[in-house]
């Protein structure tokens, strides 16, 4: 089996796979990768891959040099089934190029747009012929919540869940629509826009805010919330 790390901003994910089948996943939130040695000891992990958008502890990365066997620490730099056009490749988050491994895997020679709703939100594009272009990045969801409260003198901090009329009827409600809303037609926009210059594309959407936006969208959209781990366990398959 396959044992996939993807570790995150605020919590870490981890994943066991059979060949492309997952198994079994959990998210946590604290710092205690103890779950690695437990699976570690019930089942045969024979490769592991760790990508991590923050620096380990050393700690933390004990539990994963314990495993014995194949292990490989992803970033950008590392063989992947794409060819890589950003012109700053050791600066591209690893998780934004996994997600697109991820989408290649499932829709192979076809225009990609990845959308990335996590802490931030990512859009990357894939052309048929394999090469990741780039993308841009923006705040997420919470994360313009949170400055809309911390930057204003009287808005209140306003939780994502809860009603999103077209229109706010009070302060709540229009924080809330303003944020989700705007991002979705933010997405939509993007969409159109690289529709109009590159032609038919499928739209992949993942992280931990698809939920929150996926009926939003006007576009259709393929919504997978696991596809930083597909391309993860994609790029472990080729490797020794």
């Amino acid at each position: 089996m396959n044992l996939i790390a993807d570790i995150g901003n605020n919590s870490a994910k981890f994943f066991l796979f059979s060949g492309k089948q997952m198994i079994l996943h959990t998210r946590i939130t604290g710092n205690n990768y103890g779950i690695i040695g437990e699976w570690r000891e019930q089942y045969e992990i024979e490769r592991a891959i760790v990508s991590s958008v923050i620096d380990l502890t050393e700690e933390q990365k004990m539990h994963f040099t314990a495993l014995a066997c194949p292990l490989l620490w992803f970033n950008s730099t590392a063989d992947t089934p794409l060819d890589i056009a950003y012109r700053t490749p050791g600066t591209l988050g690893s998780d934004r190029l996994a997600a697109a491994v991820g989408a290649w895997d499932i829709q192979p020679g076809k225009n990609l747009l990845v959308i990335d709703a996590g802490s931030a939100i990512t859009i990357d594009f894939v052309s048929r012929d394999g090469t990741y272009h780039g993308g841009n990045i923006a705040p997420g969801i919470k994360m313009r919540l949170k400055a809309l409260h911390q930057f204003t003198g009287r808005l209140p901090m306003v939780e994502k869940e809860g009603d999103t009329p077209t229109f706010g009827y009070d302060t709540e409600t229009a924080i809330r629509s303003g944020v989700l809303k705007g991002i979705a037609h933010e997405i939509d926009g993007y969409i159109e826009e690289t529709r109009s210059k590159y032609g038919d594309i499928f739209v992949f959407l993942t992280g931990g805010d698809e939920n929150s936006l996926k009926n939003m969208i006007k576009s259709r959209i393929f919504a997978d919330k696991y596809l930083v781990a597909r391309g993860l366990n994609r790029i472990l398959q080729n490797y020794e």
